[in-house]
């Protein structure tokens, strides 16, 4: 395992939201292919799962109707995110990805979360498992910035209303975009990989975009976070 450490402490925990508090991830996958093969755009879920896992929805759509030529209908998204919201609440609490409690209580850090979901969406579904008391009203949408990831742009913006330097902030992030932006605002990266379309292949991609260690069990992150800070 290699030290997450840059010679500076750890001040703020910067969580992703779908896949490492919620397990939404499978839900928008079926939604998505469904969706997109149903309007002539051919798309598995494994091909939604490693291309567009952590990509803002108005992105994944822009690129694709360039890519295809086409106007997805206007209701479009409306039909998807019925099917995942519908999804999600019949999961009750069983939404939280397990362990993510006690791992985020364990936490002596300040701690914050820098989502592409928007802001309703991820007050619902964080609410839903019990935990949104433990980060409000810190909780940063894709939509308060120009450019979601890959880009820097979210996870600088929660550094900046956190008031903390990147450099001392740890990102927990379990897609390949996400991953990408926060290496790129400078921040120090866990990849979390229980919740991939391949657990045992996705924390290969996640190194090879800047996680500096990889894990599977959140029950190991604040043990993972100790180290950072002591090494």
């Amino acid at each position: 395992m290699t030290s997450l450490s840059n010679g500076q402490p750890i001040d703020l925990v910067i969580f992703d939201c779908d896949g490492v508090l919620i397990r939404t991830e499978q839900h928008c996958w079926a939604a998505d292919s469904a969706a997109f093969t149903a309007v002539g755009i051919p798309m598995t879920e494994e091909e939604v799962a490693l291309r567009w896992t952590g990509i803002a929805f108005k992105d994944m759509y822009r690129t694709l109707e360039l890519e295809h030529g086409i106007t997805l209908p206007a209701d479009f998204h409306d039909g998807i995110a019925q099917t995942v919201r519908a999804a999600c609440v019949a999961a009750g609490p069983d939404l939280a990805v397990p362990g993510v409690h006690a791992a985020v209580a364990a936490i002596a850090q300040r701690k914050c979360v820098a989502s592409s979901s928007g802001p309703d969406w991820l007050e619902r579904y964080i609410s839903q498992i019990g935990l949104w008391s433990a980060f409000a009203p810190n909780v940063f949408s894709a939509v308060e910035v120009a450019h979601g990831k890959p880009a820097p742009d979210l996870f600088l913006h929660a550094a900046r209303r956190m008031e903390v330097d990147p450099a001392r902030c740890l990102v927990i992030e379990d897609s390949v975009p996400g991953v990408t932006g926060a290496a790129a605002a400078g921040m120090r990266v866990l990849g979390f990989t229980q919740t991939a379309w391949d657990p045992a292949t996705h924390g290969a991609r996640l190194r090879a975009v800047g996680a500096t260690t990889t894990f599977d069990d959140m029950r190991d992150l604040p043990g993972l976070i100790r180290e950072a800070t002591i090494s």
